[in-house]
This record gives C-alpha cells, sequence and structure tokens, in this order.
C-alpha cells in the first residue's frame, strides 16, 4: 500500500506515474494541440512540483502559492521541452521549476536598504557619471572613490545594496528551442544543479522499492551500518540483507535511467 502524503491538498499517492516513452508520447500530443493529453501529463508530474516545493519549506511564504509558481514552470517546460533530444523531461522540467520559486521568492521578500547607503549610491552614481563626462572614458571604481574621499569597498557596497538580485536559474538567452541561464555561465563542482536533480530522481526511484528495500537502503546507506547490524535489526539473515540490497540497488539504477 502506498505512502499518503498529502501536500497542498494533494494526495501524492493518488497520482499517476509515467514511464520516459509515455512523457514523449504525451509531450508530442500536447506539441500537437492535444488538451486532454496536457491535463494527463501535468497531473502526472505534480508530484514533480511537490517534491522540489518540500525543499522550500522553511520559507515564510505559504506552500500553497509557492505549489502555483512551481506549477507555472512546470506548465513553460512542458511547452519548452524538445522531445528529439535524449533527455528525461524531469532533467530539463527541475532548473525551470525551482527558477520559477526562486523569483518568487526574491520579488516577494522585502530587502530594505538604510537611507544613508542609497545616498552614498546616489553619489557614486552622480560621480561616476561626472567623471566619464569629463575624461570621455569609463571611471574605474578607484577613480570613483578617490573623487570621493571614501574606501573603494564603501562604493562597492553602496552599489550592490541597490542592485536587484538575480537568480542563477534567470535565462540570459532564449531562442525558441534553448535557455541559457546564468548557472551555465559559471561553474561549481561542489555545489552543482545535477546534485538537485539527482537528489529527485533518487527519491522518485526509492518510492518505488518495497518498504523493506528502502529499510535496508537507508540504514546501510544513511545511517552506515553493516549487513550484520541490520539483520539484526530488521530480523532477517545477512544473507537476505545482502540479496534485497543488492536487489534494491539494481531498481533504483533501472529507474533513474
Amino acid at each position: 500500500m502506498s505512502a499518503r502524503v498529502e501536500i497542498c491538498g494533494v494526495n501524492t499517492s493518488t497520482l499517476p506515474k509515467l514511464s520516459h516513452k509515455e512523457s514523449i508520447e504525451l509531450l508530442n500530443r500536447i506539441h500537437a494541440g492535444d488538451k486532454f493529453a496536457r491535463e494527463e501529463f501535468l497531473m502526472a508530474n505534480m508530484r514533480l512540483v511537490l517534491s522540489i516545493v518540500q525543499r522550500f519549506g522553511g520559507k515564510k511564504e505559504s506552500v500553497d502559492d509557492i505549489f502555483q509558481v512551481g506549477f507555472i514552470g512546470l506548465i513553460k517546460a512542458m511547452e519548452n521541452f524538445d522531445t528529439s533530444l535524449n533527455l528525461r523531461f524531469s532533467t530539463y522540467a527541475v532548473p525551470m521549476i525551482i527558477g520559477e520559486i526562486r523569483r518568487f521568492l526574491r520579488d516577494s521578500s522585502a530587502v530594505r536598504v538604510s537611507r544613508s547607503i542609497r545616498d552614498t549610491a546616489y553619489k557614486v552614481l552622480q560621480t561616476r557619471q561626472q567623471i566619464e563626462t569629463d575624461s570621455n572614458s569609463e571611471a574605474s571604481l578607484d577613480d570613483i572613490a578617490a573623487a570621493m574621499n571614501i574606501p573603494v569597498s564603501d562604493v562597492v557596497y553602496a552599489m550592490d545594496a541597490i542592485s536587484d538580485p538575480v537568480s542563477l536559474f534567470d535565462p540570459v538567452y532564449h531562442d525558441g528551442n534553448e535557455t541559457v541561464m546564468i548557472m551555465d555561465q559559471i561553474s561549481d563542482v561542489k555545489n552543482s544543479d545535477e546534485k538537485w536533480i539527482t537528489g529527485v530522481s533518487i527519491s522518485e526511484a526509492m518510492t518505488k522499492l518495497s518498504e523493506r528495500e528502502r529499510k535496508i537502503l537507508l540504514l546501510r546507506f544513511y545511517e552506515g551500518k553493516t549487513q550484520i547490524e541490520v539483520s539484526e535489526e530488521i530480523g532477517i539473515s545477512q544473507a537476505q540483507v545482502s540479496r534485497l540490497e543488492k536487489n534494491a540497488i539494481s531498481l533504483l539504477k533501472k529507474n533513474m535511467n
């Protein structure tokens, strides 16, 4: 019996599941104008949005609001996904959904900048304009700081304070087929988006295992217990633990491909 998890009024145990092949078939029908396929696809992928929404559970904004924004990201991903590429839909959709949610949270936050910093920033802008007018060249931070007789760090801090924050998922280029985001222009081997996607994929794959298989994997790889310790806790032999563990890992790999 599947576990009943309710988020934003949606019982996740009742949501349908689609294979990669079924997803591509529905997407092709959607792009051809099939409204019924559109509803079926969105309902089946609601679990993907819910799994991402849970990552933002600590935010003060309503979970329902975050879910609705994430659903918009899902719709955008559905409409722009290229089925001719050898790519799973979730791999493309996750950054889109996260991007929509992050933009919503960014726009909803009330970041207040003190009056003194705003005044400094305004004077920096005036000074920069004056320098560039007089010299007919771009003013450097050092030039501005020297003209205002303040440290360069104060110039940087003031300008940063009045700059609009951007998300790594903000698009910088879109030609109708491909979207390039800010995150695509930078490199971070330690904190990459692939880790987010892998986490979502593992969570989805884990739901397809039996309760005993999930428990064995959690005890073995999250709590670091040996097969003998797991066998004692669950009440089965070490050989059975080994067999179930290998089977669970094999199923995880299959469901994540």
